[in-house]
């Protein structure tokens, strides 16, 4: 008999993953399938492992962190991780730090009552059977009910790796969940970021790191610029790492040293993203090694043509796809790239290869000279300068570029790292990081602003020397005997 309560309810769902407004591939990952999951009713929650739009925010590195989340797993129906291992180990490389991280995690992988892992990245050595720390993550691997990868590679080095039964262990699209982020056209997005209609645009996208192998595009767009063609580097830095400063700032100046190169730094929004690859022709991906690639899924999206190194499991992504050009080196990256040019748009420069200094190099070697070369090209002195006298010299540009050299090079200050191995020591030092952040944040925007007007400062003063330099010249050259009025001498009659 019906008593009028109703024992239907909708399944819940705790999502665990990185939550925007961090930047993130895979907090936008796990955006787009909340959504997904959203829309066929079922009721979701997120836990982040720092401050977010998440409901729920917890520290989740390191056996504290596991234990905590163990209280928390059990509320929920099914449970869903989007699995990166610095989520979760605070030292991936220590064999101890993962053994314990590990056996703390088995904790709540067991309590949960339906358990699904996406595995975004994992590096298959720590599951070494020979090893305890392996012994204790191929235990820990196999609590999952459902362990999900994107590509046929992964799920077969995943199962080798982790010793996982096969049948747990599927495959899902990486894309199945995207949906657009912007509405607008190509040439709507193209006036939007100042690009000009006609020109042949090459997008190079994402955060800015060595793997992402961005210095790769620039290197092998060298003499590609005649006719219009561009390539725009678009991204951030992830982490304020002195390493990964240091490739910024070598990113920098060796997008300055190629004509059409430019790279755009800065948070890019999930809407900006969407709107660069609209507006480009060809997105080009030279990543040195991935798993899979969340870009190559949006550009196709939008039906843009991609050029890919051949590296994780892009082959397998790109197999659906006729627009993908999946490259082996650098030699071939190029090709691909001139492939892809309109006619008339073809290179004027044959020697490209050795005008750069080659990959594996320091690049502040090779660079210093091109960046003066092409220092009258930067805002500062481009933009005061009337349109006709932008044609300094080379001793204006050389020297412009070298009064200024220094100061860019030094990549822009940033906020404290609060990171650390130890969970005591993170806490002690977010604390003190917010306790003083009203006294660094002012002090630290000045300085880079001090940095910047001094940069311009010294590229104006070498700029306006050597054009009055040349422009004595040029008087002292105009000049008769006689001119000042003294009586001319024997030798000038």
């Amino acid at each position: 008999m019906d008593d009028g309560v109703t024992t239907d309810r909708r399944e819940r769902v705790l999502m665990i993953s990185p939550y925007p407004p961090v930047r993130d591939g895979i907090a936008s990952y796990a955006l787009q399938t909340v959504r997904a999951l959203r829309r066929e009713g079922l009721d979701v929650e997120v836990l982040s492992p720092g401050p977010s739009a998440a409901h729920h925010h917890l520290d989740l590195r390191g056996p504290r962190g596991a234990l905590a989340l163990a209280k928390r797993i059990r509320d929920y129906d099914r449970v869903i991780v989007q699995f990166h291992p610095d989520f979760f180990y605070p030292d991936p490389g220590d064999p101890r730090s993962r053994m314990a991280e590990s056996l703390a995690l088995a904790l709540p992988f067991a309590l949960a009552r339906r358990l699904e892992v996406v595995v975004h990245e994992i590096d298959g050595r720590h599951g070494n059977p020979r090893r305890p720390d392996g012994l204790a993550a191929r235990r820990l691997w196999r609590l999952p009910e459902s362990i999900k990868v994107h590509t046929e590679s992964e799920r077969t080095a995943f199962v080798a790796d982790f010793g996982v039964d096969p049948a747990r262990v599927q495959l899902i699209s990486h894309g199945a969940d995207f949906r657009p982020h912007t509405q607008l056209d190509r040439e709507q997005a193209r006036a939007s970021l100042g690009i000009e209609p006609d020109a042949f645009v090459f997008l190079a996208i994402g955060f800015i790191q060595p793997s992402k192998g961005f210095d790769r595009a620039i290197r092998a767009f060298h003499g590609l610029a005649s006719g219009g063609a561009r390539l725009d580097v678009v991204g951030s830095v992830r982490t304020d790492d002195p390493d990964m400063r240091r490739h910024h700032a070598d990113l920098v100046d060796l997008a300055d040293t190629v004509e059409g190169a430019t790279l755009h730094s800065g948070y890019v929004s999930d809407e900006l993203f969407d709107r660069w690859i609209v507006a480009s022709d060809v997105v080009v991906l030279p990543y040195r090694n991935i798993w899979s690639s969340g870009v190559m899924e949006r550009a196709a999206l939008f039906d843009r043509p991609v050029i890919a190194t051949r590296v994780g499991g892009l082959a397998e992504q790109a197999a659906a796809r006729s627009d993908v050009r999946l490259v082996d080196d650098d030699v071939e990256l190029r090709a691909a790239m001139i492939e892809r040019l309109p006619a008339g748009n073809l290179p004027t420069t044959a020697s490209w290869a050795e005008e750069l200094p080659p990959e594996g190099e320091d690049l502040r070697a090779g660079l210093q000279e091109r960046v003066r070369q092409r220092a009258s090209s930067r805002p500062s002195l481009t933009g005061l300068a009337p349109a006709g006298e932008r044609t300094a010299g080379a001793a204006v540009v050389a020297e412009a570029g070298r009064r200024s050299a220094p100061l860019r090079r030094l990549p822009h200050i940033g906020p404290p790292d609060t990171n650390h191995g130890r969970r005591s020591v993170r806490l002690v030092k977010r604390m003190l990081r917010k306790a003083t952040a009203f006294e660094i944040d002012p002090i630290v925007q000045r300085l880079n602003e001090l940095q910047a007007a001094t940069v311009t400062a010294l590229e104006l003063e070498a700029r306006a020397a050597a054009e009055a330099r040349q422009a004595d010249g040029k008087g002292a050259g105009a000049k008769q005997p006689g001119a000042t009025g003294a009586e001319p001498t024997a030798a000038g009659s």
